[in-house]
């Protein structure tokens, strides 16, 4: 067990949830009684944060819309042990709770993630394409960051204070789940997984998340933190592909040219050239990003090091 001193915040977005908020505060009061439970209101116009205050969270602001812009600006202002983040909508029981803050107040982990996928999210959920955008996010970013994480976009974490404070967050919406995870995995932050059971919103309360336009923006983060946090195996793989057209198109040519001794195709033989050069110019670009992101991640070490003495 962990010292009775050690303070855990439980951390609620909030977007017009007035249906649901003041079940999920109460819950999550009877879970976990020695936890400040923080309600940040993202402009709600149904009076979330009144209900909220009357159920005993203690109810901020974030008047910039989206959940990526209040996640930041809880990490920012809340200090504590362990942040357990969930959301407003009442999907996530808090049956689960203690064990996650167990889990990161004991040392085992600097991120618990709250699996959906292997329990009953694909029965709960009443929208399939969430649940095929769920299976292709996954799938892509296990690919890609060579891991085997089973429920990347959970709502249902919780977190170490280094996590937190180290964490920079850059997404604006719902991709911050996207960024939260491939952040963790990147820097080699101890992470498990726990399932946890997963019921669709009660009715009258409506999700604000956009199944193509939350998709797409998913699906581009993913594109742009591969090429951030991986830059020589992106630029590797855009530099193949100019590689191959100039193979393509200066193949035959040459050929032609050794035939004949004559070039009849110009066009295709300066295409082929100027391939090449994008080719070799984006492979010297990974290379060289490679080492600056080598470097940027000694010097992430060298700074939780100083957060951990604080």
């Amino acid at each position: 067990m962990y010292k009775d001193n050690k303070k855990i915040a439980v951390l609620i977005p909030c977007y017009n949830e007035s249906k649901t908020i003041e079940k999920v505060v109460k819950d999550y009061r009877k879970a976990l009684p020695e936890a400040d439970i923080y309600v940040y209101d993202n402009n709600s116009k149904d009076k979330t944060d009144e209900i909220a205050k009357k159920a005993g969270a203690i109810v901020c602001y974030e008047y910039r819309q989206g959940k990526g812009n209040v996640i930041r600006t809880m990490f920012r202002e809340i200090d504590a042990d362990c942040y357990l983040m969930i959301d407003g909508d009442d999907t996530y029981p808090a049956e689960n709770a203690r064990e996650m803050c167990e889990l990161v107040l004991n040392g085992k982990a600097d991120m618990v993630i709250g699996d959906r996928l292997s329990s009953t999210y694909f029965t709960e959920n009443k929208r399939p394409f969430h649940n095929f955008g769920n299976r292709i996010v996954r799938f892509s970013i296990n690919k890609l960051f060579k891991n085997d994480i089973k429920d990347i976009m959970t709502g249902y974490r919780a977190f170490s204070y280094e996590f937190v404070k180290g964490f920079s967050v850059l997404s604006k919406g719902f991709e911050i789940e996207t960024e939260m995870t491939i952040h963790a995995v990147d820097k080699n932050f101890k992470l498990v997984e726990i399932p946890v059971n997963y019921r669709d919103r009660p009715a009258g309360s409506v999700s604000k998340l956009n199944t193509y336009k939350d998709g797409f923006k998913v699906l581009k983060t993913i594109a742009t933190l591969f090429k951030e946090y991986k830059p020589g195996l992106f630029f590797g793989l855009v530099a193949l592909l100019f590689l191959l057209i100039s193979l393509i198109l200066g193949v035959p040519v040459f050929l032609e040219y050794f035939e004949t001794g004559l070039v009849p195709r110009f066009p295709s033989l300066i295409v082929a050239g100027i391939s090449l050069v994008i080719a070799l110019l984006l492979w010297i670009s990974g290379v060289i990003l490679s080492v600056i992101v080598k470097k940027h991640r000694q010097l992430y070490e060298l700074y939780l090091n100083q957060i951990r003495r604080k």
